[in-house]
């Protein structure tokens, strides 16, 4: 899968890939997966596209609210021969006229007390001001359809506030899977599976451990990178607007 991605701004990383994977295993036990698929911010599409492509049935479609993003995922859909359908905005303000059967999202998640970058298309990409957490998930439930699943990654430290707001608004989860950089560091990234009107007892997974004590990419890590066979492209957006 090729994908362009802005020279100078954010750019997808491997929890993306990641991510991508937990939602295979995650949607992999149920069989003929179909109905329609949200990526809620969707940068250059990368997540939304992944999935659209493992499970062909799903009707794609993505949430961004830069511009910059809202060209390149379009793009990139074209490019990749995967259609879908683009909604322009903060998720948070907009109004659909039907409810999904799968959100997935990689969001902003970094909090107001970390240093932000003074790029502000890798700020809004990355800090959560535009997206608070409790918001985030209000209304993910508010779109989902009645037995819809939910798939996104957050910051680890915030488990128990994430716990704590998906049970308030009727998201069981049913799944978690931690990501840690060593076997010996804590975790940094935590991978959540909820389900509405769930009534199933929580998983916690095996860990995804991304380097040995050498400082490799662990066999597993290596595996979900030939799987997702991404390609990037930059692009100089600032040619491209002109």
């Amino acid at each position: 899968m090729t994908l362009y991605q802005p020279e100078n701004g954010y750019c997808y990383n491997s929890d993306t890939h990641l991510l991508f994977q937990f939602i295979c295993d995650g949607l992999d036990k149920f069989k003929n997966i179909n109905g329609s698929l949200l990526d809620i911010g969707s940068g250059s599409g990368i997540l939304g596209l992944l999935v659209a492509r493992e499970f062909s049935k799903l009707s794609l479609n993505q949430c961004e609210i830069q511009d910059i993003f809202e060209f390149l995922s379009l793009k990139n859909s074209q490019i990749n021969n995967i259609s879908t359908t683009m909604h322009k905005g903060s998720i948070l303000d907009m109004e659909f006229d039907k409810q999904f059967d799968i959100i997935v999202s990689n969001p902003p998640f970094y909090h107001s007390q970390v240093v932000k970058s003074q790029n502000e298309n890798i700020k809004i990409a990355r800090y959560n001001d535009n997206m608070p957490l409790k918001n985030f998930i209000m209304k993910t439930s508010k779109i989902l359809t009645a037995n819809g699943k939910f798939f996104f990654c957050y910051d680890a430290k915030q488990i128990n506030e994430i716990i704590s707001i998906c049970k308030d608004v009727n998201l069981n989860i049913e799944a978690i899977k931690f990501l840690h950089p060593k076997d010996n560091k804590n975790a940094t990234i935590v991978m959540i599976y909820a389900r509405k009107n769930s009534k199933s007892l929580m998983q916690i997974y095996p860990p995804f451990i991304m380097f040995d004590n050498g400082g490799e990419f662990k066999q597993e890590i290596l595996d979900i990178y030939v799987k997702c066979s991404t390609h990037s492209i930059k692009v100089n957006m600032e040619l491209v607007n002109d």
